[in-house]
């Protein structure tokens, strides 16, 4: 059904003059009029979608190029919706793609993406249709020039309907400023400046002017007062030096791991240093251990949200006002397939028809993040991975939240909550790599240490 849906999408949005029903074990699930295409858009993807459109319409010998483009308000991470038309037929064109992109440099955050359904008319005998086995990906014999034009058709729409950020010089309201009047004024003086030409700052022999001369600091006495506090703090001046932010540097405080010489996996509760709010270093008996904390946290979470899979078990957290997602029906078939298994997670979402979901419930553990992003995010990420197979789904669902709830890079933690984050990675099965295969943690063997020393 997901991939009749994907097929029916394309063709309705190039033949809006079409009326169009599609019926699924004897329920209607789309019944679109004859309309314009922006109203047929909306049919298809909700009347929200409305909002996040920009029209666009260029006309030259070569080609002809027509439709939408979204706002850079509106760019996501998933979920875009991306279509390019030529002569009435859908096509997959990922350079003519990077010129839309293009347009929106520095408009939009890296990684996201803006919606567009853009559509071409050209001369028949100037593109090659033959090119992939599905006919989707088509051949232009001027792409060049076409994406010069479809990339100064998108800049002129944005620049049009000031979606380009621009200086306001709107004086309107603004308090008056009166023009200076030097009249009240007029018996001041400006202020002299002396100096001497003779003086040659090269000449040591000769002592500068006395406008030159600075006045006498007692430094000794200054210095004398910090001696005092490092004394009265039991440190030797070395040891006093911190970073900007206060942070001591490795190794200034000899001896700062050598009491947690055993292994993480022990249980240790000794000291732990942060890095720059991403690394967590701690001695172990071979070296340094060095962990990234936001991976070691999404391998934790991950194990943690599968076995509540598993196990059926998640706990849900009540919304005192429940959030509404709208989904298109091409998207409903995924959720509705996934469904299970966000109830495990802890969520609670109630069908209140037409593709709008009610979000009573949330996984407990998951405060400051948007439910109704997650759960979108959730859904774009099991449709482009397409799994078929149940537990992939899960594994799916289980990263894509785990990432969501881990804690971000710059994060800093207290020494307790470094030490149950080490002692929680190393109670899962495979400590060493994230579900995705990144690298969680390494050691520096205390060999290559004494090697950087010599």
């Amino acid at each position: 059904l997901s991939n009749i849906l994907t097929e029916f999408e394309r063709i309705v949005l190039v033949n809006p003059e079409v009326s169009f029903t599609l019926h699924h074990n004897g329920a209607e699930l789309f019944n679109l009029p004859s309309l314009q295409l922006r109203q047929r858009i909306m049919g298809v993807f909700g009347k929200k979608i409305n909002q996040e459109l920009l029209s666009l319409d260029v006309d030259t010998t070569m080609v002809r190029v027509s439709g939408f483009v979204g706002k850079p308000e509106t760019a996501r991470k998933k979920g875009a919706r991306q279509y390019f038309f030529v002569n009435g037929r859908y096509m997959r064109h990922p350079y003519f793609h990077k010129a839309i992109m293009d347009a929106y440099e520095q408009l939009v955050p890296v990684g996201e993406q803006v919606s567009y359904f853009i559509y071409f008319e050209v001369d028949p005998a100037n593109i090659d249709v033959n090119i992939h086995p599905t006919k989707t990906e088509i051949k232009f014999e001027n792409e060049q020039a076409i994406w010069q034009i479809l990339a100064a058709a998108v800049k002129e729409t944005l620049g049009k309907f000031n979606a380009v950020p621009s200086i306001d010089f709107d004086t309107e309201g603004m308090p008056d400023i009166p023009a200076f009047d030097a009249s009240p004024y007029a018996g001041v003086q400006p202020p002299k400046t002396t100096y001497n030409p003779d003086y040659n700052p090269f000449n040591t022999s000769a002592a500068p002017p006395s406008s030159y001369s600075k006045s006498g600091k007692d430094w000794e006495q200054l210095y004398a007062g910090l001696e005092r506090h490092v004394s009265s703090q039991n440190l030797s001046p070395d040891e006093s030096d911190y970073r900007v932010d206060g942070s001591p540097f490795v190794g200034e405080a000899p001896g700062l791991y050598d009491h947690v010489e055993d292994s993480p996996a022990g249980g240790n509760s000794g000291q732990h240093y942060q890095f720059k709010g991403r690394f967590i270093l701690t001695s172990v008996k071979s070296g340094l251990m060095i962990i990234d904390q936001q991976r070691a946290h999404i391998r934790i979470l991950y194990d943690k949200y599968i076995d509540q899979i598993s196990r059926r078990q998640g706990t849900s957290q009540g919304m005192l006002f429940p959030d509404i997602v709208q989904f298109p029906l091409s998207e409903v078939v995924v959720l509705q397939d996934i469904m299970e298994d966000l109830s495990f997670l802890g969520f609670e979402l109630t069908d209140l028809g037409g593709g709008s979901y009610a979000i009573n419930g949330v996984p407990a553990g998951i405060d400051g993040l948007n439910p109704t992003d997650l759960i979108r995010n959730m859904v774009h990420t099991a449709m482009e991975k397409g799994g078929k197979v149940r537990e992939e789904v899960q594994s799916i669902l289980a990263l894509t939240l785990a990432k969501a709830a881990a804690i971000v890079p710059g994060q800093v933690l207290t020494n307790e909550e470094m030490t149950g984050l080490v002692d929680g990675l190393f109670a899962v099965a495979t400590p060493n790599y994230t579900p995705d295969g990144k690298t969680v943690l390494s050691v520096i063997h205390e060999d290559d240490l004494e090697k950087l020393f010599k």
